[in-house]
């Protein structure tokens, strides 16, 4: 069974002051290295008096493409953190610019590590996270006197209702993780006694908001 695909919900910044030192994260959702490089370029313009633009990012289902820099700080006290948060958040396709305004006071790298880990989780806390599941759009069609039942078990099974249609009879089609369309069908012929007839009518990608 392959791993679920979790992405940010949205592009956010985000920003901590830690001792005195600014420190801002622009995550971005990215499709390619071009896009990452376009990205952290945007990200440099929009504080260019900054003292670092450090970032990581992860691309591919399999995370096959994994990049970071320390822009300056010391030696794997930035990049490498940044990436971290990402990878503790299972994320894909992201990429976090971590920028920062120095104020004076020296962290040292255990503190510069904190800050670095710290300030793009904030910043996924911002944003939220989704999950990218695989679904299919089922219609169901069946007789009137049975759509109350079906109805209630679609509410108590949190099933998507896309659009219903009363003609002769009555189709309603709904929206189910591909994964669990068959044990669905299954229990919705056993839920009406086998009135009930199903159309596949294919597949989409649907994001579903993760809750901790």
């Amino acid at each position: 069974m392959s791993k679920p695909y979790y992405t940010i919900a949205t592009d956010v910044v985000a920003e901590q002051t830690i001792k005195k030192s600014r420190f801002i994260v622009h995550l971005y959702r990215i499709s390619d290295e071009p896009m990452a490089q376009a990205k952290i370029a945007a990200a440099r313009a929009a504080d260019p008096k900054a003292t670092h633009h450090c970032f990581a990012y992860m691309l591919g289902t399999d995370d096959h493409i994994q990049r970071m820099s320390d822009d300056g700080e010391p030696s794997g006290t930035a990049g490498v953190p940044i990436l971290e948060a990402l990878k503790l958040n299972e994320l894909h396709d992201v990429l976090a610019v971590v920028t920062r305004y120095f104020g004076g006071i020296k962290l040292g790298a255990g503190g510069l590590i904190r800050a670095y880990n710290s300030t793009p989780v904030l910043g996924i806390q911002t944003a939220g996270k989704v999950q990218r599941c695989l679904q299919t759009k089922l219609a169901i069609t069946l007789d009137y006197k049975n759509v109350d039942s079906l109805n209630y078990y679609l509410t108590q099974q949190q099933l998507t209702t896309l659009t219903t249609d009363y003609g002769v009879q009555v189709t309603i089609v709904i929206a189910v993780n591909t994964a669990a369309s068959a044990a669905t069908q299954t229990a919705i012929t056993n839920l009406l006694s086998g009135q009930v007839s199903f159309d596949d009518q294919g597949q989409q990608f649907t994001e579903v908001p993760v809750t901790d």
